[in-house]
Order: structure tokens, then C-alpha cells, then sequence
């Protein structure tokens, strides 16, 4: 099988290629490198470096592809507040151009990465995928509507969607400019011997994945028909300052933190069920999160 991974030299999209070049899937990987730089490219995949707003682009590069695992969008919800018209374009426009070529390409596979940020502000707890969907900053927003086009390109042109809502994905190679994820800011203020900077006093609710895991979420839905919907999580609601005390046990230091303060566009509570996608697949977390920190700190550490 031959699969396109859009942004596939970022963070997750890294992982997922590896996984899937390990199982001996035939990988493209398309991505414009503005979030990410070449050396993060599995050498075993091809590359192509292009925006997904280049449809010709896109056609060529889907020559021959079996079906394609969207990742490439802006991911920072801090700045999509700040920015929600950048966000709409690159998210939205660039999803649809990519949807378009697929149509006009006769290649209808297509796995979208979705998020946790399109249930709001206040998700009934556990979140399940019948919950109510109403983002409560841009970024959701974007990705609400991709999912609506989506659900539109299934009805009318017959395409297979696979959606997967992202809980907050943590792990080995999470570098970001600007950075704004937690957990990795969290590492690298410990590992520097710096105040941790902190909104909300810790005191939000996460269900923090493994990168590895959530890569392992792709492989189980490859095979599927038709149009689903699936959270990826653990299951698992944990307080960020349960998170920096787990740190500061694995790094053995008192740390110190910045308080923040609040932060827009922030929700306090999410954390997943993601029953349905273990009794489709079989899929299911591996990693605890004290050993997942331990990985992660291990690769910070070796930079």
C-alpha cells in the first residue's frame, strides 16, 4: 500500500512515517517544511517539499497513492486566537485544495488529524465522539470545519474518512517555533535549571498520549470503509502539575515555577473515551505516562 503523508516532517507525522515505513508501507511524505525542517524526513520515505494550497502539486504527488493521512495544518491554539485568519486558510482552504486533488487524483482514502479542541469549552467528561461539537478557539474551529468537508466529500464523491480526534500528544522530536505545548516547555525549563512557565496554576485537566501510540491509532484505521469518527487518548484525565511533579521526579531537581496566569482559548478539562476505537480496531495505549516522560526527557536530554 502506498500512503501520502501530509506533514509528515513534523512531530507526529514523523512518527507515523517511521511506523509505517517499519511495516512496510510505501511512503510520500509532502510537506512546505515551514514548522519542521528537512533532516526530520524518515530517509526511507520520498519527499516532496510543497504547500498543500499547490493542487498541480499535489496531483503529482499523489500518483499512484492508495490513500493519504492528512497532518499538515497550523496546530498552536494560543496563536490562532491571535491569528484566526492564517489559521482559516492554511487549515481550511489548504485541506480543501488537498481534497480536491484527491477528487480529480480518483484517490479516496484519506485519515485526518483532528483534535480534542472541537468539543469546547466545557465536554461532558469522559468525552465521547457523540459530544457536543462547538470549539471554543480558531484552531478547533478549523478543524470542525474540515471535518464538516469531509463528512461532504464521503456523501458526495464517495470518499473513505477516517477522522481522529487528538488528545494532547507528548513525546521524543516535539520542537516547535514557537513552542506553546506544555510538556515539552516543561523539559526543557527543568533540564535548564528554569522557572517552569505555567498557566492556570496546573490545575487543567489533560489526557496526555504517547506520540508512539497515537502513531500506532493511524496504522489500525488504515484498512477502514466508509466514515468514521474516533477519539485517541488514554482515557485518563491528569492534572499538569501532576505532570511537573512526575518531572521533577525523573530529572531529581526542585522545581520552580512562573505562574502565567490564564491563557484564552484554553479549556480546563478534556480527557478521552476511546472505547470505540479499541472494540473497532484493537488499538490501545501501551505506554504509561511516567515512562513516556522518561523517553521524553531522555531525548531532550541527548540534544
Amino acid at each position: 500500500m502506498k500512503v501520502l503523508v501530509t506533514g509528515g516532517a513534523g512531530f507526529i507525522g514523523s512518527h507515523i512515517v517511521k511506523l509505517l515505513v517499519d511495516r512496510g508501507f510505501e511512503v510520500t511524505v509532502y510537506d512546505n517544511l515551514s514548522h519542521s525542517n528537512a533532516d526530520s524526513v524518515n530517509q526511507k520515505a520520498k519527499f516532496i517539499e510543497g504547500d498543500i494550497l499547490d493542487k498541480d502539486l499535489l496531483k503529482k504527488a499523489l500518483l499512484g497513492v492508495d490513500g493519504v493521512i492528512h497532518m499538515a495544518g497550523l496546530i498552536e491554539v494560543s496563536e490562532s486566537v491571535k491569528d484566526p485568519e492564517t489559521f482559516a486558510k492554511n487549515n481550511i482552504l489548504g485541506s480543501l485544495s488537498l481534497l480536491e486533488a484527491m477528487k480529480e487524483s480518483n484517490v479516496k482514502k484519506i485519515i485526518f488529524s483532528s483534535t480534542a479542541s472541537v468539543y469546547g469549552d466545557k465536554p461532558e467528561l469522559p468525552i465521547k465522539e457523540d459530544g457536543k461539537v462547538l470549539a471554543a478557539n480558531p484552531y478547533g474551529a478549523s478543524k470542525v470545519s474540515v471535518e464538516n468537508f469531509l463528512y461532504s466529500y464521503h456523501f458526495n464523491f464517495q470518499f473513505d474518512v477516517t477522522i481522529l480526534r487528538y488528545f494532547n500528544a507528548y513525546g521524543p522530536g516535539e520542537v516547535h517555533d514557537p513552542e506553546t505545548h506544555g510538556i515539552p516547555n516543561f523539559i526543557r525549563a527543568a533540564l535548564d535549571n528554569q522557572p517552569i512557565p505555567l498557566y492556570w496554576k496546573g490545575e487543567q485537566v489533560r489526557d496526555f498520549i504517547y506520540v508512539d501510540d497515537l502513531a500506532a491509532a493511524h496504522i489500525s484505521v488504515l484498512d477502514l470503509d466508509g466514515f468514521n469518527i474516533f477519539n485517541v487518548g488514554t482515557d485518563q484525565g491528569v492534572k499538569v502539575m501532576d505532570v511537573i511533579k512526575t518531572i521533577a521526579s525523573i530529572v531529581g531537581k526542585d522545581l520552580r515555577i512562573e505562574d502565567l496566569g490564564e491563557r484564552k482559548g484554553d479549556v480546563m478539562a478534556t480527557y478521552a473515551s476511546s472505547e470505540k476505537l479499541r472494540n473497532k480496531t484493537g488499538w490501545k495505549p501501551a505506554t504509561e505516562l511516567k515512562d513516556g516522560l522518561q523517553k521524553t526527557i531522555d531525548w531532550f536530554s541527548q540534544r
